[in-house]
């Protein structure tokens, strides 16, 4: 940008001055006098030491902080360095100027194998937050010399990778899918612990897949229990149908003794109550006040008994 500037303002300059002067460069019989070339040459001169100047400008996006560091020392061939923002003024040939991001970047790694606790071998595809500890970043650039990028695909996968690895083989394969949620709180802490000099690791996911062979193991006890509480279920169902039916059954022998047991009461009062003088009360509601009648042959008497 100072280049650009700096041609510029030369042409600009050179023109008003030629604008200006025209009529002491101008020759009465025509043409331009040889006073013109200096001008000219020197700019030529500034232009072409505009090309090859060091300097430059940059600016530092919000949400970034850029170091300026000085290339000319023996500490890794950094004698110091400097946290900027805005626009910073610096010389390419001397210092660098590099940008770090200090809010949370997404990172998601491809799939890689861990060995758990009995030798089983599982796939895992990390993902998580991580961010910058800003105060650390000149720190963390003296010892990686790397960008951002270049670490999040070097030692960070590296940290991460093996932070994973090294929970895996503490924990049991059945029991990492039976608790997941302390699996991964576990690889977070053991993670953060090795990368907290320079970052900080935050929401990570292993997406941890089991082998083939626990896969189908996990499926036919998932399809066992399933099968299992059907029945269960089923026998629950049996066992509810055959307790209505006995309680029917109790109801209607209930109710056959209870009746049995009120007519065998009333007969019992009816033969109480049928005394022999009952029994000629009764004759005589039912007598319709007529005598019987017979047909006798000729010659035969009747006797009647009148007691």
């Amino acid at each position: 940008m100072i280049t650009l500037i700096l041609i510029l303002l030369t042409l600009l300059v050179l023109g008003l001055h030629l604008f200006a002067k025209r009529a002491e460069y101008r020759r009465p019989e025509g043409g331009f006098s040889p006073k013109v070339i200096r001008p000219i040459a020197i700019a030529i001169v500034i232009i072409i030491a505009s090309l090859i100047q060091p300097f430059t400008f940059e600016r530092v996006d919000s949400g970034y902080k850029g170091i300026k560091i000085n290339l000319t020392g023996s500490a890794r061939g950094v004698s110091r360095y400097q946290y900027e923002t805005g626009w910073v003024l610096y010389n390419t040939w001397t210092e660098q100027l590099l940008e770090f991001p200090t809010y949370q970047q997404h990172i998601e790694y491809s799939d890689q194998e861990v060995i758990t606790k009995g030798g089983f071998i599982a796939t895992i595809k990390p993902t998580f937050n991580y961010s910058l500890k800003e105060d650390a970043i000149g720190d963390m650039f003296i010892n990686l010399r790397l960008t951002t990028k270049e670490i999040e695909q070097g030692w960070l996968k590296t940290a991460i990778v093996g932070a994973v690895n090294d929970v895996a083989n503490r924990w049991e394969v059945d029991k990492i899918f039976n608790d997941r949620e302390n699996f991964e709180y576990a690889i977070m802490v053991e993670a953060n612990k090795r990368v907290s000099k320079w970052f900080t690791i935050s929401q990570l996911r292993t997406n941890i897949i089991p082998p083939q062979a626990l896969q189908d193991a996990i499926n036919a006890k998932t399809r066992a229990i399933q099968q299992a509480e059907a029945e269960m279920q089923q026998a629950k169902t049996a066992e509810a149908e055959a307790l209505k039916k006995i309680a029917i059954a109790r109801g209607d022998s209930a109710e056959a003794v209870i009746r049995a047991s009120g007519e065998a009461k009333a007969t019992q009062l009816k033969q109480q109550q049928l005394t022999p003088l009952y029994v000629e009360y009764m004759k005589v509601q039912k007598w319709d006040g007529r005598l019987p009648t017979t047909s006798l042959g000729s010659g035969n008497g009747t006797i009647v008994n009148l007691k």
